[in-house]
């Protein structure tokens, strides 16, 4: 059940939403719509797909978004790598943070692209690079930079797309802000505070509400529970997407010692909400397991604790930045929630009635999970083995698998055009 973990022939590696649309109860614009949502005149035609984000190569994969996985073309997201890091070792400061993500988060390695959606036309495709601390929107038939966001502070992570496709939040975790921008020009269109280090960010309410959930610092070695509040100000801010004001504020740690859950770490990693919007599915920092939080009464109705792998340490200091399971999705049926164990290299499918788990697929590292174009499997990617991985959501077992490049982490759908294979001349 708990096959060791395979040692990488390149190296060894340290232990240290769109999830789906339907999961979160949004939808893709139509294929030919134009950036403002409405249809294009004389649009072509596009393919839905699923890009894959490989942090420490900096490219993204593009693979099938249903059936068989197939790898589709790849895109270069760092063409400007050379110019960004001439500035980067002009400026001290900069420098310092960049060897800082480098040591920290990235593991000893770059971090170049984080998290990506496509545009509704599916001309371009927009990456946050934490180590370059920025957006970038790329052309996709030629691979240029159509423009670029340095995000405030020194770091970029996680984003999420509006439900019309037309306006991204994302994280500046070192700034503790969210920005928000038109996805087809870069414009910023607002931003709001959060809680210390933001992390996933959640379109909510029709596009009317945006949430965000904090994770603390997870790069101190500070990881006893004793500890637990040297780790900074975690909590949900919930903005209004209009006005960018906080119109409520989360604090888990007063739920979860509501439940009888004072021994688990209230920093929210990884969320997914079911199709309606009335529960929250949501990991932690340290838990190999999932919470269970309905919205509208404002309290945790479940937690399940999932098996542990015997071959993990139990050394929380070797697991990569305070994770222990990184990854959820919820089906578009809403009646199963896909769960990926980083720490414990396996992923699997739950029953949302039950919260009974299926069967563990072994899986390398697992850092995150989508659902399929056709709403039947859940991909996860597979970050210690650089492939991604389709389970079937109705049996729970794998169904197929494709490699593609070092350290993919976030799988996102989106669309290109129909004939597409890649940038010319890549």
């Amino acid at each position: 059940m708990f096959p060791p973990r395979p040692r990488r022939s390149r190296r060894s590696l340290p232990r240290t939403l769109l999830a789906a649309a339907a999961a979160l109860g949004l939808a893709l614009p139509p294929a030919t719509a134009a950036a403002d949502g409405r249809p294009a005149p004389g649009a072509a035609a596009l393919r839905e797909v699923m890009f894959v984000g490989n942090n420490w190569d900096g490219t993204a994969d593009v693979v099938t978004a249903r059936g068989d996985l197939a790898r589709i073309g790849r895109i270069n997201v760092i063409p400007d790598k050379d110019q960004r890091l001439a500035e980067i070792y002009l400026n001290p400061v900069k420098l310092g943070y960049f060897l800082g993500v480098r040591l920290g988060p990235g593991e000893g390695h770059d971090q170049f692209v984080d998290d990506m959606y496509t545009t509704p036309d599916g001309t371009a495709l927009v990456v946050s690079r934490p180590s370059l601390a920025d957006v970038v929107s790329l052309d996709l038939a030629t691979g240029r930079i159509n423009w670029r966001f340095p995000v405030a502070g020194y770091r970029s992570d996680h984003m999420a797309l509006s439900p019309d496709g037309t306006r991204l939040a994302v994280s500046a975790s070192t700034a503790d802000t969210v920005h928000v921008l038109d996805i087809a020009t870069g414009r910023p269109i607002g931003s709001f505070g959060t809680g210390d280090k933001p992390h996933e960010n959640l379109f909510t309410d029709g596009g009317r509400r945006i949430w965000n959930m904090s994770i603390g610092e997870v790069t101190t070695a500070l990881d006893a529970p004793w500890l637990d509040w040297t780790k900074g100000d975690r909590r949900i801010t919930v903005a209004d997407a209009d006005t960018f004001e906080t119109v409520r504020v989360i604090d888990m740690r007063e739920r979860l010692d509501a439940f009888g859950r004072a021994d688990l770490s209230d920093a929210v990693r990884p969320a997914a909400l079911t199709p309606d919007g009335s529960t929250l599915y949501f990991q932690l920092s340290f838990f190999n397991g999932f919470v269970e939080y309905d919205v509208a009464a404002d309290r945790i109705t479940r937690i399940r604790t999932l098996p542990k792998n015997p071959a993990t340490s139990e050394d929380r200091t070797t697991w990569v930045n305070d994770s222990r399971h990184h990854g959820l999705a919820v089906s578009p049926a809403g009646d199963r929630l896909c769960v990926a164990g980083t720490m414990d290299d396996y992923a699997t499918v739950v029953d949302r009635a039950t919260l009974q788990e299926g069967p563990l697929v072994p899986a390398v590292k697992p850092y995150g999970a989508t659902v399929s174009g056709d709403g039947r499997s859940c991909v996860v990617s597979e970050s210690g083995a650089d492939r991604v991985t389709a389970i079937d959501f109705a049996t729970g077992r794998r169904t197929s698998s494709v490699d593609v490049g070092d350290h993919p982490q976030r799988v996102r759908l989106g669309r290109v055009p129909a004939a597409w294979t890649g940038p010319a001349g890549s």
